[in-house]
This record gives C-alpha cells, sequence and structure tokens, in this order.
C-alpha cells in the first residue's frame, strides 16, 4: 500500500525552551522554571516541591515545558544542568534502560520516575539538547532560575 504524504507526522518548528531548576538545600524545598518561545509568543511556568533535590527539579522543568506544548513540536531545549543535557547527549539514557535502570556502579539510576516520564513526552517532539553557562549571561536562563527561586522564596514565608 502506497503512504500518503499527509501520513506522516506533522512537527510545529521553531519551539525554543530554557529551564531551570533550583533547591534550597539538597534535598529540601525546591522549585523549577521554564520559559517556552514560539515566534514572538512566549510563556513562563514554574513549580513548587517541598522535599526534592536539584537534579529532581532541573528534570521536572524540562518536562513540565514539554508536557505544555499542545501538538509535536521540534524543539531546542536549553538547560544549564550538565546531569539532565548529558543523560541525552552522552547517551546515558540508552546505557541507563540496557542496563536495568542501573547506572555503570550497578546501583539503580536516581530519578528514574522523573527519566522515564521525560522519555515519554520526548517521544512526542524532536528535541534538541543544549548546555548553557548558569548564573552567566544568558537572560532567559537567569529568567527561569529567577522563576524556580522565587517558587521556594513564596512558600518558605
Amino acid at each position: 500500500m502506497e503512504k500518503n504524504i499527509d501520513d506522516k507526522p506533522h512537527f510545529l518548528s521553531g519551539v525554543i525552551i530554557y529551564t531551570d531548576g533550583a533547591c534550597s538545600g539538597n534535598p529540601g524545598p525546591g522549585g523549577w522554571g521554564a520559559v517556552l518561545r514560539f515566534g514572538q509568543h512566549k510563556k513562563e511556568l514554574s513549580g513548587y516541591e517541598e522535599n526534592t533535590t536539584n537534579n529532581r527539579m532541573e528534570i521536572m522543568a524540562a518536562i513540565q515545558a514539554l508536557e505544555a506544548l499542545k501538538q509535536p513540536c521540534v524543539v531546542d531545549l536549553y538547560s544549564d544542568s550538565a546531569y539532565l543535557v548529558n543523560a541525552w547527549e552522552k547517551n546515558w539514557l540508552v546505557g541507563w534502560q540496557r542496563n536495568g535502570w542501573r547506572n555503570s556502579q550497578k546501583k539503580p539510576v536516581e530519578n528514574q520516575d522523573l527519566w522515564q516520564r521525560l522519555l515519554a513526552v520526548c517521544a512526542r517532539h524532536k528535541v534538541n539538547w543544549h548546555k548553557v553557562k548558569g548564573h552567566a549571561d544568558n537572560p532567559w536562563n537567569n529568567r527561569c532560575d529567577e522563576l524556580a527561586v522565587a517558587e521556594v522564596k513564596r512558600r518558605q514565608k
């Protein structure tokens, strides 16, 4: 049977996402922030967890941002988390899955629940991962940090 060109998934191109996570203590109360940009449109998201880690908040920011997309997209996702970006760029996720969610020391992979959730949401999109320097001169990364930190401060009053 001949495949119709319209049967191919259509991806909305040009979505840019910046994410960041923050934690007061590690573990402790944490927040995450994300800025989604498409053309002239911008959306800011943020959230809070009472007892978490910085790494969990970094992953959660990416999950929440990608889950907010209403259709499959080509995404450039920027994060200052080497943990998050390297999991994709250095194929850690592939190895962890192949090894039954065990790391190179044969210990269970930390944050497996979030990694699996992130894998599921990434299956809908084409995500290009980019590492940026944290707390530097990138205004979008700095804005994500502000959003994440504000979530923690707002709840600690």
